[in-house]
């Protein structure tokens, strides 16, 4: 058998695996069956419990559990006194036997939380219910619906209760053919119960579901770089000009999504308020896919360029409004599928029926993949159910159907891009969480919402970054910046918005926020090793990137109440601002920060945990936290995440101990399923005036692994070491970047030490070395960072504003000496401790001098010295 062959059924038993990957029938070692009762202990915390009167037991795979094929726990089962009891070490069931359906006087699970024991019976209400997610925020406004009540999001799989009851009774099932297919007939079983115990183990108790719901699959690798979007009817040529100024601007970008004006609307959109409408009472035009020739002449060819540019592209569908007659598409799907086209009638849709499915995906979609469109961005805003199989939700079945066809038929990951349907859609990614509102309201809400659909799995929803339907803050740039901020701390980033000429996505159109927004953009792409580390731990564990703060800190009130916050990973903490500055030039926020010893990203403050804090932000300063002794894999600058380079930069914090199992895999095929992917694993300690750090040899193989790799160890919030080893070789200070060397950065209070390539197989072993005598003084450094750029910021201002009347005005010496501190560092790393102990010695003097400036000049702000005065 050849190479290629061997390949083709590699990639062909991946693809029939990928959906479930799993067993739906239980190992019969987990299995006690009680006359008309079978219960099943899938783990020490999971019992399915089932009661048929005909005892016709549900082996089938269920819309929700596809896997019962688990690892079996030890247990004991018993009679007494006419009771069936089974225990794990987890819990205890009893049944009593031949007693009929399951209820509250015939069976109870006892289990302890916190210590305590707690008894459930059928019926009990879980009012400690954590929440998971909802469908979409179409239309609203911060946590509330359009008529003003609270958002209603579904029970999720944790609860302060300790234990959670899925009843899939009534779920639909999937048939057991070549492309599994919802099934006609129901759960045989008229009782389908499963019990989660888990007391305060939440990530247990996802791991637990994910281990027989299916695990939350890997996007593919650019999915978590940046994504373009907006509603706007975009030519061939006006995409090409604006991924020209993206260039121009060195701006990131993955991926380009094409909203629904690429094909044809057939003239039923040209009055939006009283809209034509198609045989089936939808708006004509909603629906189509014969590409719009007016904006792209040469449709191929311009997926051709997409390709060439390294963007991943997507086409905005709206299916519910089948075929028209009008489409290019017609008369070949008329003929696969068998219609009869004399009378010119429109194909209606039925994706519930696998004959119109298969004709659909193959006639319609697989001329456009095979051009090279990647994904497909479902919009479905139609008909809730079915109407070819009752009750059938179309969100639910759409995300299946167009996720398991691109796992059985495309060498590429599978993604979707869509709404969600219910339980089981974390098989599924991404979420388009639909058309939110723009405000501030709005920006405080979604880190929440995001956070808390991880305790159903969906981990990978995708927002309108800056919010999509206009409100009175439409080109507030603040609120824009703050809401990008979350964004890059977010599983997917996206920008977008409705088709209104006063909302602006383009990061060039905000001048004097630009910047920042770049650093922004740049520190996404830079964190994306980390970020698809914590991606494949979803995958490995249910335990989503961006989780709830409980989900560490079980047993801390904080951890409930702190809602707005979450954590980014196993090692970060973010707080998104959504309030705004007003003219303080700062907000105020209350962070609550647990055990441990924090650091924060932008200013190197050191906060010890276990208590609230009040901390205020610039514009510029990230909400985000970093646990002492961090270890963050990072890329340098790159243009997308598809093209990467053979370097990575390690930011290790302060602190005793710290490691990172990096993970790395080819990025864009199913075979990490497989075992194709690799992990490295990296150290440090501190011991004394001296760190060591250790890179073990990367363990594992996938394509395109790189064979060597050269590295940037950066040591933030550090003092210049006075020497540096790798593997035994002495490195020299240099003032400029060398390989073999370290250089200082004072701006930052960075040591970086360049090491040129290794092989990835071989360890490298890094110790530096640091006066003891700086040791001792090291909270000189806690902070200084950020009192730099505020410094510089407030100066810059003053400046500004001082100019405008009087130009010849300065400031003090004192004033200017002190802003050129992290020069004169930068210059003679050697004199750190003098400069920052001047710095300190003259910071009250130096905002006193800036104050009697401010009050002898009516045209400074009162305001402008804020940010200093509250350091």
């Amino acid at each position: 058998m050849n190479l290629k062959k061997v390949t083709t059924i590699l990639i062909a038993f991946i693809a029939v695996t990928n959906v479930f990957s799993q067993n739906p029938k239980a190992n019969k070692k987990a299995i006690v069956i009680s006359d008309e009762a079978r219960f099943t202990v899938l783990n020490s915390g999971v019992i399915r419990m089932e009661w048929d009167d005909n005892k016709n037991f549900e082996d089938r795979a269920s819309f929700v559990i596809v896997n019962r094929q688990t690892e079996v726990p030890k247990y004991k089962v018993k009679t007494k006194k006419g009771w069936l009891i089974i225990e794990t070490d987890a819990l205890k069931l009893r049944y009593k036997k031949k007693s009929g359906k399951f209820s509250a006087s015939n069976l109870e699970i006892s289990f302890k939380l916190k210590g305590e024991d707690l008894i459930w019976k059928p019926g009990r209400e879980n009012k400690g219910n954590l929440l998971g997610t909802t469908r979409t925020l179409d239309g609203y406004d911060g946590d509330k619906t359009w008529d003003g009540s609270p958002i209603p999001l579904e029970d999720g799989i944790l609860s302060k209760d300790g234990w959670y009851l899925l009843d899939d009774s009534s779920s639909f099932l999937f048939d057991e053919e070549d492309w599994d297919w919802v099934s006609e007939t129901k759960n045989t079983s008229e009782q389908d119960w499963y019990f989660f115990a888990y007391g305060s183990d939440y990530k247990k108790a996802l791991k637990d579901y994910t281990t027989i719901a299916g695990k939350i699959p890997m996007p593919p690798r650019y999915a978590f770089g940046y994504w373009w979007s907006r509603y706007w009817a975009y030519s061939d040529r006006e995409f090409k000009d604006l991924v020209a100024d993206f260039r121009r601007y060195d701006i990131p970008i993955d991926v380009l999504i094409i909203d629904m004006d690429w094909h044809l609307t057939h003239g039923g959109l040209k009055d939006i308020k009283n809209p034509k409408k198609d045989p089936f009472g939808e708006m004509l035009g909603w629906t189509g896919y014969t590409w719009n020739k007016a904006l792209f002449p040469e449709p191929e060819k311009f997926i051709e360029w997409t390709n060439s540019q390294k963007l991943k592209t997507a086409l905005n569908l709206h299916p519910a409004s089948g075929i028209a007659p009008l489409e290019s598409q017609y008369e070949d799907f008329a003929k696969t599928y068998g219609f009869d086209t004399s009378k010119m009638e429109w194909i209606p849709y039925k994706m519930a029926e696998k004959k119109w499915a298969k004709t659909y995906f193959n006639t319609v979609l697989k001329p456009f993949e095979d051009w090279g469109v990647d994904f497909w961005w479902l919009d479905w805003q139609q008909f809730p159910t079915s109407k070819v199989v009752k009750n059938l939700s179309n969100t639910w079945w759409l995300n299946y159907t167009f996720f398991s066809n691109m796992s059985q038929n495309s060498k590429k990951r599978s993604m979707i891009f869509h709404r969600w349907g219910g339980l089981g859609n974390h098989r599924y990614p991404i979420g388009f969480s639909g058309d939110y509102k723009i405000s501030w309201e709005s920006l405080k809400y979604q880190p929440y919402f995001t956070h808390t659909a991880s305790n159903v799995g969906y981990g990978y929803w995708s927002h309108d970054i800056g919010g999509h339907a206009s409100g009175d803050l439409d080109g507030d740039a603040e609120l824009y910046t703050r809401w990008l901020q979350f964004g890059i701390f977010s599983p997917i980033l996206r920008t977008h918005s409705a088709k209104i000429s006063s909302i602006e996505r383009r990061f060039w159109m905000f001048p004097n926020e630009l910047p920042h927004m770049l650093d922004l953009l740049n520190l996404r792409y830079a964190l994306a090793p980390y970020t698809y580390t914590m991606a494949r731990k979803a995958y490995d564990d249910g335990i989503s990137i961006c989780r709830p703060m409980y989900y560490d800190y079980a047993e801390n009130e904080n951890a409930y109440d702190n809602k707005y916050q979450y954590m980014y990973g196993d090692q970060m903490l973010f707080a998104p601002v959504y309030e705004t500055t007003g003219d303080d030039l700062v907000v105020d926020q209350s962070i609550w920060l647990p055990e441990g010893n924090w650091f924060q990203w932008s200013t190197g403050q050191r906060f010890q945990g276990s208590q609230v804090i009040d901390k205020n932000f610039m514009l510029k300063e990230l909400p985000l936290f970093v646990k002492e002794g961090s270890v963050i894999p990072m890329y340098p600058k790159i243009t997308n995440l598809q093209e990467l380079p053979n370097h990575l930069v390690l930011k290790i914090f302060p602190g005793k101990e710290g490691a990172f199992n990096l993970y790395e895999d080819h990025g864009d095929n199913e075979n990490y399923k497989l075992d194709a992917f690799a992990r490295t694993y990296i150290s440090q300690s501190e011991h004394d005036n001296v760190k060591t750090i250790t890179i073990l040899p990367t363990e594992g193989s996938y394509q395109n692994m790189p064979t060597s790799r050269s590295y940037d160890i950066l040591l933030p919030i550090s003092f210049p070491p006075t020497s540096v080893k790798v593997n035994g070789e002495m490195y020299a200070f240099s003032e400029i970047a060398n390989p073999k060397s370290w250089t200082y950065d004072g701006h930052n209070l960075s040591a970086i030490i360049q090491i040129p390539e290794q092989p990835v197989k071989t360890k490298v072993t890094i110790e530096i070395t640091y006066n003891p005598k700086h040791i001792i003084k090291k909270e000189l450094l806690y902070g200084k960072v950020g009192a730099f750029k505020r410094l510089q910021e407030v100066i810059a201002l003053m400046k500004i504003e001082v100019a405008r009347e009087n130009w010849w005005a300065l400031l003090s010496d004192r004033v200017f000496a002190s802003e050129q501190v992290p020069v004169e560092i930068s210059y003679n790393p050697n004199t750190i401790v003098e400069q920052l102990e001047v710095f300190d010695d003259n910071f009250k003097a130096i905002i006193e001098d800036m104050r009697k400036h401010r009050d002898a000049r009516k045209e400074v702000t009162d305001e402008i010295l804020i940010p200093l005065e509250k350091y």
